[in-house]
């Protein structure tokens, strides 16, 4: 049986049996989506995510249920078969923030995405998930030294880097934790303008929830590694967070750079072996932004010592570099 026949046979366990199929873009991950209607106005999206390559399925209903109860706005499940890897989920519709972004009401939208971090980082925090300490956040970067640096081959010796690294987001471990969403940014972002409140903003592609520090997910939306945030957007929205929050202006600011530097250096890492190991050649092309915005953050003096041991052993984003990354066959790493 293909997966399509799969597909169909689950379909028709629900009311939506009769509905007509269509393909939608899909993101980073071997999930697929498809837009299913009855009639007009009238339409569900089917998750399609084989259990074998997308564990979280049944964490993403979970978190899904809790930002549901703490008042933010996820999209309902319909139904689910987590056995075979599907959920049929509520649909919110096409305008993400990416797209509705480009007209005037940009700092209008940054600052009421704020406000969803806001509203959930006062709520009570997810029983259950993974909590991102200074030590599991320098591990998860060694992507970058195995796959961007070293495109597939034998890594640069980084154990100094980490320890910096390491040392730099320790004081982060101190801060009380709060639900990051981890992919909070303006593709996984759906406008509602005639809602009210938080409830404008439609939440998606939150399986990967952990616990971390509460500057996390707004570095994840103003350092987007897919479109450029102006800089006075990205300030409003920092400033609304301070202000609104009551938090230390400085040591939250400190934290961005810290947490933004933690995550590009990593996403260096995954979009090159998106490019290198599975052939997602695109993500070459967004490189450099997330180089961009690694060293921004690394012009703070909280990763001064991070700054010294860090470039010297990795590349930049040369156009020679970037073809090579563009160019290469499908690889596996070398060990």
């Amino acid at each position: 049986m293909t997966r399509d026949d799969t597909i169909g046979q689950f379909l028709r366990e629900t009311s939506w049996r009769h509905a007509t199929r269509e393909a939608l873009t899909g993101d980073a991950s071997n999930r697929r989506y498809h837009r299913l209607t009855l009639q007009p106005g009238t339409s569900a999206i089917l998750m399609d995510a084989p259990v074998m390559t997308n564990p979280d399925t049944a964490q993403f209903v979970e978190v899904a249920e809790y930002l549901q109860k703490v008042g933010l706005r996820s999209p309902r499940i319909f139904a689910k078969d987590l056995e075979r890897g599907f959920l049929l989920l509520e649909d919110l519709g096409d305008d993400v923030f990416a797209r509705v972004a480009k007209a005037n009401l940009e700092t209008d939208l940054y600052i009421a995405a704020t406000d969803v971090l806001l509203h959930l980082h006062r709520a009570p925090p997810m029983p259950g998930l993974n909590s991102f300490s200074a030590q599991h956040m320098t591990q998860i970067t060694d992507v970058a030294y195995e796959w961007y640096a070293a495109e597939g081959g034998r890594p640069p010796a980084h154990t100094a880097v980490d320890a910096a690294l390491r040392a730099a987001l320790d004081p982060l471990d101190h801060v009380p934790k709060v639900v990051a969403l981890r992919d909070y940014h303006a593709e996984n972002l759906i406008w509602l303008p005639n809602a009210q409140g938080t409830d404008r903003v439609g939440l998606l592609d939150f399986q990967d929830a952990v616990l971390a520090h509460p500057a996390y997910d707004l570095a994840s939306l103003l350092q987007d590694a897919r479109r450029d945030v102006p800089a006075g957007v990205c300030e409003a929205a920092i400033d609304h967070y301070i202000s609104s929050s009551g938090t230390d202006g400085p040591a939250f600011i400190a934290a961005l750079a810290l947490v933004g530097a933690q995550r590009n250096l990593r996403i260096l890492g995954v979009f090159a072996r998106l490019a290198l190991r599975d052939g997602k050649k695109h993500y070459v092309d967004l490189i450099p932004r997330v180089w961009g915005h690694l060293t921004n953050n690394l012009s703070h003096p909280a990763l001064g010592a991070v700054k010294d041991l860090l470039l010297p052993i990795l590349p930049e984003p040369t156009s020679e570099k970037l073809n090579r990354l563009a160019t290469r066959c499908p690889t596996t790493p070398a060990h």
